[in-house]
């Protein structure tokens, strides 16, 4: 299953003119790109979401570290 040829493609265009109409094929290939231009749009903004959450949350953890090891007494062993 490749493309589909010049022939397949026409017959495909025929049966959307039939069934949108001539005059509102403008405005579904205007909705299409919109909706797609929307779609990356929240993807690239949930990516910075997730980056900044990452970021975050290292911060988060390496200051639990910092102050943990502050905190716990060091007790030595004498032999």
């Amino acid at each position: 299953m490749g493309m589909p040829s010049g022939t397949e493609l026409l017959i495909i265009f025929g049966i959307i003119v039939l069934l949108f109409g001539a005059k509102k094929i403008p405005d579904l290939a205007k909705g299409i790109g919109k909706g797609i231009k929307n779609f990356k749009a929240e993807m690239k903004d949930g990516d910075e979401t997730v980056v900044a959450s990452n970021e975050d949350t290292k911060k988060v953890v390496n200051e639990q570290v910092a102050t943990s090891t502050t905190e716990t007494p060091k007790t030595t062993t004498q032999a």
